[in-house]
């Protein structure tokens, strides 16, 4: 096993979170890592080959800018193609539109809470892969997802936060439509 491999392997569970928890993952999640590992192999890594090919016919390899770069973003480029194929290939797709249970929170639920300073914030809860804070979604593995996930609206629950523990209600559960 080289060190890629194991580095690989670091990433097979999500942080904190015991060794074979589910990569859960909206369709949308599953469709944009899709897009990536197509993009990679068909597109970028035929590309890049064919330009450490012709360095490589070029002559002296340790002092050919082109080749040492185009060698090095392979490897960069591989690494990620067994990243994206093992993630895809443990995911467990899992599509909110079908949620049955809409009254409780579940992975795949847009939620608005409440805050102790009467703020709200409202988040999707979504897969390892598909956070992006800018936009709202958060993992389902994060503190306030796991804070959220069971709850109805009106329950109140206490959240750790860094500045210590906040008490939060819930106001809003929505689903997209199926």
């Amino acid at each position: 096993m080289t060190q890629a491999d194991d580095e690989d392997d670091a990433h097979d569970t999500p942080a904190g979170m015991p060794p074979g928890t589910p990569f859960y993952m909206t369709p949308a999640g599953h469709a944009r890592l899709r897009e990536e590992l197509r993009a990679l192999w068909d597109e970028e890594r035929p590309k890049v080959v064919e330009i450490v090919s012709w360095a490589a016919a070029l002559g002296d390899r340790s002092e050919n800018a082109d080749y040492q770069y185009g060698k090095r973003r392979l490897r960069e480029i591989d690494r990620r193609v067994r990243f994206l194929r093992k993630r895809l290939e443990q995911a467990q797709v899992v599509d909110p539109a079908a949620q049955p249970r809409r009254d409780q929170v579940f992975f795949g639920a847009t939620v608005t809470y409440a805050r102790e300073d009467d703020s709200e914030v409202t988040v999707t809860i979504t897969g390892v892969d598909e956070t992006d804070l800018q936009q709202g979604r958060i993992s389902w593995v994060s503190p306030v997802a796991r804070t959220l996930l069971g709850k109805r609206v009106g329950d109140t629950a206490r959240l750790r936060t860094p500045q210590g523990i906040e008490e939060i209600e819930l106001v809003a559960i929505r689903y997209p439509d199926a």
